[in-house]
């Protein structure tokens, strides 16, 4: 099954907080009075109002909701550098979307974000997994997602953000999402080149042409006319809207050295500029 390659890295890793100047030996600046340590390594100095939430508090309270409510689910996890940190819950009980007539499967997923050196908000959102790439997520509804910043009272304003997240999840609201994507995979692409270029003019993902000089697809607008071409052959279908955005969605999670709030990000401004350039025009 290809849930079976799921990416398993430790995100449990030891961490502790602790006064710089005991480590330093020397007296501490304003700001800069507490040492955020991962997995043995200085990763963060922080000023006394920063607040530190383990990953055991926020993926394991997490988990233990999507239990409590009796979802089953398969998980992955991603540790960037014992820095930042993904867990994504893969629900795996709930009936899967299909796209193309049933050749592209997608499982909804809940991905929680936090970090050990500041540069990733705590946060969770609302995604799919596709069965197709196995690149993963998809994001296209803000409103299923929360987002705190590391203050003294993160700890306290996490259980209420993760209930609100998980009983909208569980409204089952993703769904609605289903008709767009279905929608998306019936207007054919005539030129993919020519749509991944006018894409790429709308959101400034990355540039199209090799260089000033060379107006040729460049390594990365190459990749994604490639993938796209490429889950033609997978799915038997021409290619689509749906399978372009799903291009795009890979090369930005896989190629693209972005930051995961930054790819959340940028994956709805994707969404929504190839949806309304297939239904806008």
């Amino acid at each position: 099954m290809y849930l079976d390659n799921l990416r398993k890295d430790d995100v449990y890793v030891n961490t502790a907080i602790k006064r710089l100047n005991l480590l330093t030996g020397m007296p501490n600046r304003k700001g800069l009075e507490k040492a955020i340590i991962s997995n043995g390594k200085i990763v963060n100095v922080v000023s006394e109002n920063y607040g530190h939430l383990t990953n055991q508090d926020f993926f394991g309270k997490a988990e233990s909701m999507l239990k409590q409510e009796g979802l089953n689910f398969e998980r992955q996890s991603i540790n960037r550098d014992d820095r930042s940190f993904v867990v994504d819950f893969i629900i795996t009980d709930t009936e899967s979307l299909t796209v193309h007539h049933g050749q592209d499967k997608i499982l909804p997923l809940l991905r929680f974000v936090n970090s050990y050196d500041g540069r990733e908000r705590t946060s969770g959102h609302f995604g799919f997994y596709r069965e197709v790439c196995s690149n993963g997520l998809h994001i296209a509804k803000a409103d299923i997602h929360f987002s705190i910043r590391h203050t003294k009272n993160c700890s306290r304003l996490v259980l209420p953000k993760l209930r609100s997240l998980l009983t909208t999840f569980l409204k089952n609201d993703y769904y609605e999402l289903s008709g767009k994507f279905s929608s998306m995979a019936e207007i054919q692409l005539l030129d993919t080149g020519e749509f991944v270029k006018d894409i790429l003019e709308i959101t400034n993902l990355f540039k199209y042409e090799s260089s000033d000089k060379n107006p040729e697809p460049s390594k990365r607008a190459r990749k994604v006319i490639e993938i796209i071409d490429n889950e033609s052959l997978i799915t038997a279908t021409p290619p689509s809207l749906w399978s372009g955005y799903n291009a795009f969605n890979q090369v930005l999670h896989n190629e693209l050295k972005k930051g995961f709030g930054q790819q959340r990000k940028l994956d709805m401004e994707i969404f929504e500029s190839i949806y309304a350039y297939g239904f806008d025009k």
